[in-house]
């Protein structure tokens, strides 16, 4: 019997506890495709290190120390290369440490480092250990757990493009069988029913499993209604609305800089990671590559060579001539540990390279412009350097009397179009142009065309062109919805239709001024810029003769950062003439957040942002401060609660209510109840300590009402005042 009495709680706390590990596990899952997490295995091992510890009940001053050490290791393996536990690595994990709190205070919060942000999210799963230990086996309350689970699941299964269906299925199935054991166990606890059960374990839990299969296969197999509102991220359209990037169906695409733009289309998911820092004059939009040949789906690259190797203080690459003027600028970058790619990212202009490797080199694209950074003869990431250029300035009057003719190569390489394109194609270019006489208004005319009809910028609802539909024609005359690369592309086809060379280009725009301090490259303030992923963008360049390339900016919301200037009048040619991108339409270069540079300007001489910070502390500091002092009283206040129901009138419900209750405020002031006790065992034990007859009374009235439905009799005042007294002699 006694060996039962000790299997039966063992093993069903092994259980409830593997059970509730599983339900923890679909919490971690999508953490590597919603993230930038590369592997969430390291999590998952520690997880199930911290909750085997926590199910062991060892002492905290063990426990604590052996999650430590766990913790300690994972840090260690991930990002220190001093000896464990040595003077030098307690050195780098306080530097760390008061860093990232410096980070926090300053309200920085991407400047976090990958150690500081892994250390927090370890805690997390350290503290998740014994909470869920506490839920599941000792308070055995599976529901709160398993309903923020499902909703966990659905709400990333909706919004982001992590597929929740066999997490669904998975979370409903474990929580049937956590659930079901749970309710059990609380039913034999309830009844005192001896131990002796657990040798006919079959008679439960077959049913229970029956059930839970059935439930499962009706569930998966019953027909689905079809989506009774509007699809809140219409983003997710572009996964099963048609073909897309890579394959039949159009996948969600995480916005940042890519090399593949064969099949452009569809919406794409918002990633403010910081790429890099630039340290510069002004806003400069910072060129990667541009691409010539359009399909009818996207883009290739014909021209990838030839190719040459430089070093750094020979590397340079123009895209004007020495017809344009120039001034002489620096400016400095710092790649961030989350970008990836070899490439360098560099302004109009440019000049050799400063601060660089010893054994850098770099692989320049003569006609594309790209630079594959390179570390002797291998591909490698360029971290930090500085880059001298000649910041172009363009002349209105020279731009509008180019007129001579393009070499071959830049007609035959840049006013290639598709055959396939649809007619009316070219014959809307045409009216665009047709009350123009040079290219510069021309040009002009096409990259002012999107915003004076209609056109919007959007990341979501955007449309992918079906198999028999060419992407320009699609953005032109079905959707007029999109972002940068349906207006630069559709720019470029457009120039291109009415024999204007033009080229598709791509980068990342200024980003986000964040400071402007001296540097000792330049005797003036240089501002600090944050380019992040959002900040990826592409353009366009015009050609011409005798000039060089000349970039426009052709979409819905953005200003062209480029300088034109004017030697004859300003205010009569040009209404934009001397300006350097800084239009009232500017978003400070973040194409991915226009909307939030709208509402900016709206709430602008308002409130400050840390003032509305500081108020949405002290709110959160409130409500927490609220929510311990109501944890601290709860039984106080509860009782005083359950006291003015119980004297409105009493009920079977009302009374088994209060005294259940009274069991937990007992229990809490340490005065517990024994699995093997029975209600009149555990009523003589709580008058002993009382010194008291009056919770064998209590007790006498509940087993009447419980197993004889005597309700009818009860004497309501006599009860209450029973339930009464023992309140007050628990809590005093």
């Amino acid at each position: 019997m006694n060996e039962q009495t000790n299997e039966q709680p063992f093993i069903y706390k092994l259980t409830i506890y593997v059970i509730g590990f599983l339900l923890f596990c679909e919490w971690l899952l999508p953490l590597e495709t919603i993230t930038n997490t590369d592997d969430v295995s390291i999590f998952f091992i520690y997880a199930a290190f911290c909750f085997f510890v926590s199910f062991l009940q060892v002492q905290w001053w063990i426990s604590m120390p052996l999650k430590f050490i766990g913790l300690a290791f994972i840090l260690d393996g991930l990002y220190i290369a001093e000896r464990i536990f040595s003077r030098d690595w307690f050195s780098v994990v306080y530097d760390q440490i008061i860093f990232n709190i410096q980070v926090i205070q300053t309200q920085e919060w991407w400047q976090m480092t990958p150690l500081f942000r892994s250390l927090l999210f370890l805690i997390l799963l350290w503290l998740m250990s014994y909470l869920l230990f506490y839920w599941f086996v000792v308070a055995k309350r599976m529901l709160i757990f398993v309903v923020l689970t499902l909703v966990y699941v659905t709400v990333i299964d909706t919004f982001t493009f992590y597929d929740g269906k066999w997490a669904i299925v998975r979370t409903f199935i474990l929580a049937m069988a956590a659930l079901g054991m749970s309710s059990f166990a609380k039913e034999m606890d309830k009844e005192s029913i001896p131990s002796h059960w657990f040798k006919r374990v079959h008679l439960w839990v077959l049913p229970l499993l029956g059930v839970i299969v059935f439930s499962t296969a009706a569930a998966y197999a019953s027909p689905k209604l079809s989506p009774q509102w509007p699809d809140p991220v219409p983003y997710l359209k572009s996964a099963t609305g048609g073909p897309g990037p890579g394959g039949s169906g159009a996948a969600i695409q995480k916005v940042g800089y890519g090399e593949n733009d064969s099949r452009l289309g569809g919406s794409f998911v918002q990633d403010n990671t910081p790429v890099f820092r630039a340290m510069a004059d002004g806003d400069r939009y910072w060129r990667i590559e541009s691409k010539d040949t359009y399909t009818g789906k996207g883009w290739v690259d014909s021209l990838d060579q030839p190719t040459n190797i430089y070093d750094a203080e020979n590397l340079e690459y123009k895209t004007f001539t020495d017809n344009v003027e120039v001034e002489e600028q620096t400016a400095m970058i710092q790649m961030n540990n989350g970008a990836t790619f070899q490439k360098l990212v560099y302004p109009y202009g440019l000049g050799s390279l400063l601060r660089t490797p010893s054994e850098s080199n770099f692989r320049l694209h003569e006609n594309t412009g790209e630079i594959d950074t390179l570390r002797g003869d291998s591909p490698a990431k360029l971290n930090n350097y500085v880059v001298n250029y000649e910041f172009p300035s363009f002349e209105y009057g020279q731009l509008r009397e180019a007129t001579g003719e393009d070499p071959a190569e830049i007609q035959e390489n840049y006013l290639q179009l598709p055959d396939s394109l649809p007619s009316r194609v070219q014959n809307l270019a045409s009216q665009i142009v047709a009350d123009e006489d040079n290219r510069y208004d021309k040009a002009k005319a096409v990259e002012q065309y999107f915003s004076s009809n209609g056109f919007e910028y959007s990341t979501t609802d955007v449309d992918v062109p079906s198999e028999n539909e060419d992407y320009v024609d699609q953005f032109l005359f079905e959707s007029q919805l999109g972002y940068c690369d349906n207006y630069s592309t559709s720019m470029v086809v457009l120039l291109r239709s009415q024999g204007i060379p033009a080229r598709w280009v791509k980068g990342f725009t200024a980003g986000e001024r964040i400071d402007s301090e001296a540097t000792e490259f330049s005797e003036d303030l240089q501002n600090t810029y944050q380019v992040t992923s959002a900040n990826a963008h592409s353009w366009v360049e015009v050609y011409f003769p005798e000039i060089g390339w000349v970039p426009f900016e052709p979409t819905q919301g953005f200003s062209n950062n480029t300088d034109f200037y004017s030697d004859i009048d300003t205010d009569s040619e040009d209404p934009t003439a001397g300006q350097t991108g800084d239009t009232p339409d500017q978003n400070m270069g973040n194409p991915q957040e226009i909307e939030e540079a709208e509402s900016n300007t709206d709430t602008a001489g308002g409130t400050s942002s840390n003032g509305s910070f500081m108020w949405l502390y002290i709110l959160l500091g409130l409500v927490v401060i609220t929510g311990i002092i109501l944890y601290f009283t709860r039984f106080r206040w509860m009782s005083s609660l359950l006291k003015r129901r119980f004297r409105k009138g009493g009920s079977a419900d009302r009374y088994e209510q209060a005294y259940q209750f009274l069991l937990k405020v007992l229990a809490h002031k340490g005065v517990k109840r024994n699995p093997e006790q029975t209600l009149r065992d555990y009523a003589r034990s709580v008058d002993s300590h009382y010194q008291t007859n009056e919770m064998r009374q209590l007790t006498n009235h509940y087993e009447r009402m419980l197993y004889r439905n005597d309700h009818q009799n009860m004497q309501w005042n006599k009860v209450t005042e029973l339930w009464e007294n023992l309140i007050k002699k628990a809590l005093s």
